[in-house]
């Protein structure tokens, strides 16, 4: 067998594989849609569970508490993930230290949620005295999601051209402005990759968020945003449940005749919500990128 041919079987393999790996991707996707979607409607988006009559209300706050949670782990996570990755790649030297802060983040990212989890109602929970709360619920995603997000932030400035770097200190620049007019905006599409990947986890994850943002949520008021308020949407100290949580829990624990119809609507929902967020996302990283490649 010739080279040439050989490249041509190795090619096709490859592409087959791409193929079966989108077709898994396209076919989860439709069946799951494909069984929600005709749950979905203004009402189901909009308004409270219900819990013993048929139609099982909707998902309106469950909805809201994910994107809400959401903001709350980003807002934790990025600046502690950006600082740590920007240690490790431009300030951390070779040593046992920094091997030990490696091992560290292996083993962070390496936890179970369920682990996370307990951990989360220990601390965030019953030792701080909140309960359960989406507050809580963001600390423990933060546990983990910044080991992920230090890696990427890690990976994308180490993987800009050493000689970016060194051009701009043989200018006279120092070193921190270096990396943040020079190292950071080339590193940019990769640090938001890795922010779109952390966001993901935080739609999907529920075993840490049962013992730490709760399985409830109380009924909210969308005309009264005093964050004290218990009502108060944007309250951080109340509990909260996730579309995530809210699916296992009907798929678990609800008594409605058409359980199985309100989770699958709530899975398509939370698809959906997937899915616009990431492409948002991508959109707003290449428009931010290109303002700061034309602005240098």
């Amino acid at each position: 067998m010739n080279a040439k041919v050989t490249d041509r079987i190795a090619t096709a393999i490859f592409y087959a594989i791409a193929v079966l790996i989108v077709g898994m991707l396209l076919g989860l996707i439709g069946f799951i849609l494909m069984r929600g979607l005709k749950v979905v409607d203004w009402a189901f988006i909009t308004e409270a569970p219900g819990s013993v009559l048929t139609g099982g209300g909707g998902v309106g706050p469950q909805l809201f508490n994910s994107f809400y949670l959401l903001v709350l782990t980003m807002l934790i996570t990025i600046p502690l993930g950006l600082g740590g990755g920007i240690y490790m790649a431009e300030y951390a030297k070779p040593g046992k230290l920094t091997g030990f802060i490696r091992l560290s983040i292996e083993v962070l990212s390496s936890l179970p949620s369920i682990v996370v989890g307990l951990f989360g109602l220990l601390v965030f929970v019953q030792y701080t005295g909140w309960g359960y709360s989406l507050l809580a619920g963001a600390l423990a995603l933060s546990v983990f999601n910044l080991p992920l997000m230090v890696r990427i932030v890690e990976q994308s400035l180490a993987s800009v051209p050493r000689e970016q770097k060194e051009a701009s200190l043989a200018l006279g620049v120092t070193h921190w402005q270096t990396i943040c007019r020079v190292l950071l905006p080339a590193a940019l599409p990769g640090i938001i990759t890795g922010t779109i990947l952390a966001s993901g986890r935080v739609f999907g994850e529920a075993a840490a968020l049962l013992f730490t943002a709760g399985m409830t949520s109380p009924p909210l008021d969308f005309t009264h945003w005093d964050v004290t308020s218990p009502a108060s949407p944007i309250n951080p100290f109340r509990p909260a449940s996730t579309l995530a949580v809210h699916i296992w829990k009907v798929n678990a624990e609800g008594i409605i005749p058409d359980a199985k119809e309100v989770a699958a609507g709530a899975s398509a929902l939370l698809v959906i919500a997937v899915l616009i967020f990431n492409l948002l996302a991508r959109w707003l990283g290449r428009w931010i990128h290109a303002r700061l490649t034309s602005s240098r």
